[in-house]
């Protein structure tokens, strides 16, 4: 084993020990699909920039009356990390390796945006609020607004692949929905680059009423991506084959067993 791929296995490894909420998804999702160092870094990367990580800890030395506008600050920093896993993703130029990537990524998403959302309702923090002063509370809220945020990048760059996964999951639709009208509140989205964000997610995935103007700024630069349909349902159906093969192989390895006892009556 080379020393490259040493230190992918050792980053595996060392994300399922410190116990991420998606380590049983990430373990399924990394024993599915072929063990390549760049389809490995890059699950890795994306993974990083979706679960909790405890970013907010510098907030502690906030003023009670500045948390939002510090916080949006970090909220820049955050989504430039964010842009620059998207372009590895993006730059990774394989509609297969994409497809098993931001399977893996969405689970490990929403499982954090549904773990999220019941911390901030339990607690009735208001998206319109203060900034909460709690660490659980400041964590939840970023993972949100920074959840919401990532998932809108990757349904407008890859809204083929990300159509094919959430428009079949009836509970993501809820979380994203839910997410979508929170951030709408918080006042992180008003200004700047990420302003329209939310409307244009919104409108690709279906949540809102498209305008007759509505346009996915992204579409076009991603066509070499899929240069035609044919293309993309083959890999579509591929895919599913492969994985109808491995949820059979589980069937089998979870099936009856006879016990020693009874195969000797």
């Amino acid at each position: 084993m080379g020393d490259g791929e040493a230190d992918g296995t050792w980053s595996v490894r060392l994300m399922i020990q410190l116990g991420d909420p998606s380590t049983a998804v990430c373990e399924q999702g990394m024993a599915a699909v072929a063990s390549t160092m760049d389809f490995l870094w890059i699950c890795l990367i994306l993974l990083a920039v979706v679960l909790p990580e405890g970013s907010l800890a510098d907030l502690e030395k906030q003023r009670m009356g500045s948390g939002l506008e510090i916080y949006k600050k970090l909220f820049e920093v955050k989504r430039k990390d964010q842009m620059n896993a998207l372009k590895n993703l993006i730059e990774l130029n394989d509609i297969n390796q994409q497809y098993k990537i931001i399977d893996i990524m969405l689970k490990g998403l929403f499982k954090v945006l549904e773990d999220s959302r019941a911390v901030l309702i339990a607690a009735d923090v208001p998206p319109d609020g203060p900034f909460p002063q709690d660490e659980k509370l400041k964590d939840a809220y970023s993972h949100v607004v920074e959840n919401t945020a990532f998932f809108g990048d990757v349904v407008l760059r890859f809204p083929k692949i990300v159509h094919h996964y959430f428009d079949r999951n009836s509970n993501w639709n809820n979380l994203i929905r839910w997410g979508i009208g929170f951030c709408n509140l918080t006042g992180v989205f008003e200004q700047g680059p990420h302003s329209q964000l939310l409307g244009l997610m919104a409108q690709e995935l279906g949540i809102s009423e498209k305008s007759p103007n509505y346009r996915n700024p992204f579409k076009a630069d991603h066509s070499e991506f899929f240069p035609s349909a044919d293309t993309f349902q083959k890999a579509l159906r591929e895919e599913e084959k492969r994985r109808r093969k491995e949820e059979k192989r589980k069937e089998i390895r979870k099936g009856p067993r006879i016990s020693r006892s009874q195969s000797e009556l």
